[in-house]
């Protein structure tokens, strides 16, 4: 049974790592660093807070572990104010989750996270209450979409599930798709666009420039239509508005972009850009994660009129 000094301590997330003959003998440190993959500045705090025990009890760094004990690390999580929005019906799906993350379908037009400039429901609000207006709630994206943009994103469930994926991030091990219904007809079926992407001088809005950051983007033509083409993108690199910018840079806005092209009624506050797969290897289990999410049947209706 576990002491009483476990449950005095407020967790939202625990690791448990039962002790096998290859670790006997090694230190509490040698455990949490190597084995259990936290990170040196997560470990240090870990410590303050009393969240590493062995066996239910606190376990000190040089302390040495033997076959069969009960190895436990807890993530204390901070309490924040989350704003008691009228929540709509759930409008985002979570379309799979394990112990440690949650990749959920995000509607576009709904901001990703609550902020001064953001009102109203967002995916961190309503996901705060879907789950019940938990204590010590902590929203915590892997990757973000921008709030016009639909699709899948990864949320983790603890801080060390969010550091060890977005360590993936633009590496081979972590892949993000999207689908794009742009205007106007794409002269080459593929390619690679490697345009810099900088800051523009006013506003949240980016551009192509020499002085800007390294930008990579690969695009297929899926379809053709008489005046805009379906586009698969992938991105390289991960610049705000990115596939936004780039897309315009070759002459076809995505569909409805307000800000790189033009607004259009077809895509009320938001415009025709879906993450329509991910794919990610599990950080803490090792298991392949590859979700598809479909692009709405109305865009196939615009592109074939």
């Amino acid at each position: 049974m576990f002491s009483e000094y476990e449950k005095a301590v407020k967790m939202m997330k625990k690791m448990t790592f039962v002790i096998t003959h290859e670790h006997d003998g090694k230190t509490v440190r040698h455990m949490v660093l190597k084995v259990m993959k936290i990170s040196a500045g997560a470990y240090s705090r870990l410590k303050f807070q009393g969240g590493i025990m062995l066996d239910g009890e606190q376990a000190f760094a040089n302390q040495i572990v033997k076959k069969g004990q009960i190895l436990q690390v807890c993530f204390p999580e901070a309490e924040i104010n989350i704003p008691n929005y009228s929540i709509r019906n759930q409008s985002f799906a979570i379309v799979f989750e394990d112990d440690d993350y949650y990749v959920i379908d995000k509607p576009a037009g709904m901001a990703t996270m609550h902020s001064v400039h953001k009102s109203g429901d967002t995916l961190e609000t309503e996901l705060y209450h879907y789950l019940g207006c938990p204590d010590g709630y902590v929203f915590r994206p892997v990757n973000r979409l921008d709030k016009g943009t639909s699709g899948l994103m990864a949320v983790a469930k603890h801080a060390h599930a969010q550091q060890l994926l977005q360590k993936q991030l633009h590496k081979d091990t972590f892949v993000r798709e999207y689908t794009a219904l742009c205007k106007g007809c794409l002269s080459e079926e593929e390619g690679m666009i490697k345009a810099p992407i900088g800051k523009a001088e006013s506003g949240i809005k980016r551009q192509v420039k020499p002085d800007g950051k390294e930008a990579v983007t690969a695009y297929r033509v899926l379809e053709y239509g008489k005046h805009a083409s379906l586009v698969h993108l992938r991105l390289y690199t991960g610049r705000t508005h990115q596939i936004r910018v780039h897309m315009a840079h070759l002459g076809c806005p995505v569909w409805g972009d307000y800000l790189y092209g033009q607004a259009d009624e077809n895509f009320p506050g938001c415009f025709a850009l879906h993450s329509s797969s991910i794919c990610f290897y599990q950080p803490i289990t090792g298991k392949k994660v590859q979700i598809i999410s479909k692009v709405p049947d109305m865009w196939y209706n615009l592109l074939r009129k």
